[in-house]
């Protein structure tokens, strides 16, 4: 295909993406040249790293400073045996470029706070938040606010997820969803104590994998200003509506903490 930026081998690859008429070739030309920031390679990131990689994206950044335990395996599913003690950032690559070599990866083996953030979020269309981590998802909403970036986000609770778009083209932030509190008083026990169901990050990642190729491609009615929220054990799905709230829209400047 001569009026195409796709190669042969690409056209071959996404053929039944490709053959569905809202995606075509200019679907998956926007895929290539999209570049995605994925924080996180634990429950959440695995699927989202995988199918964004399997669709198509042109370049997918791995941001993550941890190493891979024995309780991972149980869900986070780019990683086995072999890979206890190692760097997660450097095993998610291997994986998602043995997946697909036609996209290029990039490995960022830091934590993402304050003093990193606006640097590194600035070099890509979209960021997609799959950390465990409470302060972590207030940093990264208020960059993406300050850079104008759509944050993707998904969290899991025992049989429960949750997937939602912020900061999408006027939409609401995650501050309008979950305002922050004053330290010590968010009482919700961490998902390491109260364990998680092991099929639960693979569905609520591919969810978050599924807006991020919608919004990339243009296809679909996107969940800015919407919450989806679903149990995996009687498959109760709902959908709850996020109001803007103004002054998280206009936020300047970063904290370490919040």
């Amino acid at each position: 295909m001569a009026d195409t930026i796709l190669s042969d081998r690409e056209v071959r690859q996404y053929s039944r993406q490709i053959m569905l008429p809202e995606i075509g070739i200019g679907g998956q030309e926007k895929l290539k040249k999209a570049s995605v920031l994925v924080v996180g390679a634990g429950g959440l990131g695995c699927p989202v790293l995988q199918y964004l990689a399997a669709a198509g994206i042109g370049h997918l950044a791995i941001a993550e400073f941890d190493t891979v335990s024995e309780a991972n395996l149980q869900r986070q599913v780019l990683y086995g045996s072999e890979d206890i003690g190692k760097l997660k950032s450097i095993i998610a690559t291997k994986r998602i470029e043995h997946l697909n070599t036609l996209v290029r990866t990039e490995r960022i083996n830091i934590r993402i706070d304050a003093s990193n953030s606006l640097k590194i979020f600035g070099e890509y269309d979209m960021i997609v938040d799959t950390t465990d981590n409470l302060n972590t998802r207030y940093i990264i909403s208020d960059t993406c606010v300050i850079l104008g970036k759509p944050m993707i986000h998904g969290a899991i609770y025992k049989y429960e997820g949750q997937v939602s778009v912020f900061n999408y083209r006027g939409g609401p932030t995650y501050r309008c969803f979950n305002p922050a509190v004053a330290e010590g008083e968010y009482t919700n026990p961490e998902p390491s104590k109260v364990g998680l169901f092991g099929v639960l990050p693979g569905i609520t990642g591919t969810i978050m994998a599924n807006e991020v190729i919608k919004i990339i491609t243009g296809l679909g009615s996107i969940l800015s200003g919407r919450m989806l929220l679903f149990n995996i054990l009687d498959y109760s799905f709902n959908i709850i509506e996020i109001p803007v709230i103004p002054e998280n829209q206009r936020i300047t400047k970063l904290y370490d903490h919040y």
